[in-house]
């Protein structure tokens, strides 16, 4: 008797040992899934460095039309500067890339660990329960153990007990195998993991390769562009001389959009004023007045000169005032005039690229792009103005209600003025100078002040 209960206290060791020490492997498990899990930013890499690529492609073809030209130019050497900065992009993102797989293969690595020791585990806890089913392994001690029983309650226990134990040998025998199992998919994904490590390593060198050489040839345009100052010289006085025309035309037709709208306002208010006073008359019974006399006509003049000269900016109609709030609402959102290019020169003032000690201003951006790439308006609007001016070529200038935009640089012109135009349409190609340099010069206008458009256009 005191044999068969050692056994029967064998056997309850047996499975609480089993149901104690399996717990952890199973927990260990899920924690093994959830930190396997990928984070978002790893994928966000690999959207900016496709983006990235993209405009490394766009940028090359720019770079190859400026390339075309046997002298060097102040767009050449911009296009070099943009492909710079954006393979340095890449470069940055291929190394934080390559951080985000070396925390990956050392997490994998701590994982493959953890669940080898975990399948060592299980593997030993089974030859344990191998060793001892092979002592009762006949059916003969089974039974004895079961009639040995000393109550039917003891017989049902006894008989529950040896159904538990063949279950528990039946779930760790497929633990083992589903360890197995996780053991090889965590195996291969670290295999896969350090392949891709050493692609990007591979590519990172290849794009530290093109880096040097894009500096190079930057060096060597600064060098060609240096030996000519006198003609840089000459064409940043153009420029500057264009600029100006531009800056009087903007100027002129600004003054007089607020002009026109001033007067519109005070007719509408006049015209408002006599229908309120009719109406008066009318309920008055009195009679009807007269025409106005000369004098009167002179007096409503001078009193709408009056008004317009108090105003300094666009008078709004309940349209022009919905247009204009929308077209602010979408700061920072806005659409390119071009579908492709880059900024080669900014807003504001700041250093000539290549003459020392001399400052430019720009009242827009320039936005250099391929060759017979079509302008487009940034969003609805009325045209303004469509002019030509030296060194500027075409201008088209778009009226948002108090807001203007401003396209410059342009080959050809496909709106008139006074037409509606449409968010994303055509209004014109961009113009390609002789040094193969295609740039659109692009302005922001709120009345009379001038906006950088870099707040304005949304990220390309």
């Amino acid at each position: 008797m005191f044999a068969k209960s050692k056994r029967t206290a064998f056997l309850l060791a047996i499975v609480s040992l089993l149901a104690v020490q399996s717990a952890p492997v199973w927990a260990q498990q899920r924690t093994t899934r959830s930190s396997a899990t990928k984070p978002k930013t790893k994928a966000q890499l690999l959207r900016e460095r496709r983006a990235t690529l993209k405009r490394i492609q766009e940028t090359s073809r720019i770079l190859e039309q400026t390339q075309k030209q046997k002298e060097a130019s102040v767009g050449q050497l911009n296009a070099l500067k943009e492909k710079l900065t954006v393979q340095q992009g890449v470069i940055k993102n291929i190394s934080s890339d390559l951080k985000y797989i070396e925390s990956d293969v050392r997490q994998t690595e701590t994982q493959v660990q953890k669940t080898q020791q975990s399948l060592e585990q299980l593997r030993a806890e089974y030859a344990r329960m191998i060793y001892a089913s092979s002592k009762t392994a006949n059916s003969y001690n089974r039974i004895m153990f079961l009639f040995a029983a000393e109550s039917f309650n003891q017989f049902m226990l006894r008989l529950r007990y040896i159904r538990q134990y063949s279950e528990v040998r039946q779930a760790q025998a497929a633990q083992i195998a589903s360890t197995k199992q996780r053991l090889s998919q965590q195996l291969t994904g670290l295999t896969a993991k350090k392949q891709e490590k050493s692609t990007l390593l591979t590519t990172q060198l290849t794009e530290n390769r093109n880096l040097v050489t894009l500096k190079t040839q930057q060096d060597q345009v600064v060098t060609k562009l240096s030996q000519q100052e006198e003609s840089l010289r000459q064409e940043l006085a153009e420029r500057q001389q264009a600029v100006g025309r531009l800056d009087n035309l903007i100027a002129e037709r600004v003054r007089e959009e607020i002009a026109r709208a001033a007067r519109a306002a005070a007719r509408a208010a006049a015209a408002r004023a006599r229908a309120n006073a009719a109406r008066a008359n009318a309920g008055s019974g009195t009679a009807r007045p007269s025409s106005p006399s000369r004098a009167a006509t002179a007096e409503a003049a001078a009193a709408e000169e009056a008004a317009v000269e108090r105003v300094d900016k666009v008078t709004l109609t309940p349209e022009t005032a919905e247009l204009s709030s929308s077209f602010a609402d979408n700061r920072g959102r806005l659409l390119w005039p071009v579908s492709k290019g880059f900024i080669s020169q900014r807003f504001g003032r700041h250093a000539h690229p290549v003459l020392k000690n001399v400052i430019v201003e720009n009242r827009g951006v320039d936005i250099q792009t391929s060759a017979g790439e079509p302008v487009r308006a940034i969003f609805e609007g009325k045209v303004l103005t469509v002019a030509s001016i030296a060194g500027m070529n075409n201008i088209v200038m778009i009226q948002h209600g108090e807001y203007f935009t401003v396209y410059a640089k342009l080959r050809s012109v496909s709106v008139t003025e006074g037409q509606h135009v449409d968010m994303r349409q055509q209004i014109g190609t961009v113009y390609t100078s002789p040094d193969g340099t295609s740039e659109v010069q692009f302005q922001v206008w709120r009345n009379s002040s001038n906006l950088n458009p870099e707040n304005w256009l949304g990220r390309k």
